[in-house]
Protein backbone atom coordinates (compact mmCIF):
# COMPACT_ATOMS: atom_id res chain seq x y z
CA UNK A 1 0.00 0.00 0.00
CA UNK A 2 1.34 3.44 -0.89
CA UNK A 3 0.36 6.61 1.61
CA UNK A 4 1.05 9.62 -0.51
CA UNK A 5 0.50 13.11 0.19
CA UNK A 6 -0.72 14.77 -2.52
CA UNK A 7 1.13 17.67 -4.23
CA UNK A 8 0.03 20.86 -5.96
CA UNK A 9 1.51 21.68 -9.66
CA UNK A 10 3.42 25.11 -9.40
CA UNK A 11 5.22 25.38 -12.38
CA UNK A 12 5.03 23.08 -15.81
CA UNK A 13 8.27 22.82 -17.98
CA UNK A 14 8.01 19.81 -20.71
CA UNK A 15 8.03 16.90 -19.07
CA UNK A 16 8.99 18.35 -15.67
CA UNK A 17 7.04 20.20 -13.07
CA UNK A 18 7.57 21.89 -9.26
CA UNK A 19 5.18 20.40 -6.76
CA UNK A 20 4.42 21.95 -3.86
CA UNK A 21 4.32 19.45 -0.74
CA UNK A 22 3.40 21.91 1.82
CA UNK A 23 6.15 24.51 1.05
CA UNK A 24 8.27 22.18 0.13
CA UNK A 25 9.02 22.22 -3.72
CA UNK A 26 10.11 18.89 -5.73
CA UNK A 27 11.19 18.44 -9.27
CA UNK A 28 8.18 15.72 -10.81
CA UNK A 29 8.42 14.12 -13.95
CA UNK A 30 4.42 14.45 -15.29
CA UNK A 31 4.79 12.57 -18.42
CA UNK A 32 2.73 10.07 -17.03
CA UNK A 33 -0.16 12.67 -16.43
CA UNK A 34 -2.06 15.01 -18.16
CA UNK A 35 -1.63 17.98 -15.77
CA UNK A 36 -1.83 21.50 -15.73
CA UNK A 37 -1.09 24.38 -12.88
CA UNK A 38 -2.08 24.23 -10.18
CA UNK A 39 -3.41 20.71 -10.59
CA UNK A 40 -2.94 17.97 -7.48
CA UNK A 41 -1.60 15.11 -8.07
CA UNK A 42 0.14 11.62 -6.34
CA UNK A 43 3.43 11.42 -6.65
CA UNK A 44 6.09 8.05 -6.39
CA UNK A 45 9.43 7.92 -7.11
CA UNK A 46 10.04 11.04 -8.67
CA UNK A 47 6.42 10.58 -11.59
CA UNK A 48 3.39 12.11 -10.91
CA UNK A 49 1.15 8.89 -11.41
CA UNK A 50 -2.09 10.25 -11.06
CA UNK A 51 -4.28 13.59 -11.07
CA UNK A 52 -6.88 14.50 -8.34
CA UNK A 53 -9.58 16.43 -8.00
CA UNK A 54 -9.47 19.95 -6.00
CA UNK A 55 -11.87 18.31 -3.33
CA UNK A 56 -10.38 14.92 -3.15
CA UNK A 57 -6.86 16.47 -2.61
CA UNK A 58 -8.07 18.73 0.21
CA UNK A 59 -10.27 16.16 1.82
CA UNK A 60 -6.70 14.05 1.76
CA UNK A 61 -4.81 16.83 3.14
CA UNK A 62 -6.94 17.34 5.99
CA UNK A 63 -6.66 13.19 6.90
CA UNK A 64 -3.08 13.70 6.62
CA UNK A 65 -2.95 16.99 8.90
CA UNK A 66 -4.84 15.35 11.42
CA UNK A 67 -2.38 12.67 11.46
CA UNK A 68 0.36 14.63 11.83
CA UNK A 69 -1.32 16.73 14.86
CA UNK A 70 -1.97 13.29 16.63
CA UNK A 71 1.14 12.15 15.84
CA UNK A 72 2.73 15.11 17.90
CA UNK A 73 0.50 14.86 21.02
CA UNK A 74 1.93 11.21 21.41
CA UNK A 75 5.35 12.66 21.03
CA UNK A 76 4.59 15.76 23.17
Amino acid sequence: MCLAVPGLVKNINGEDAEIDFGGVIRKVNVSLVDVEEEDYVIVHAGYAIEKLEEEDARKSLEVWEEVMEAQEKMQG
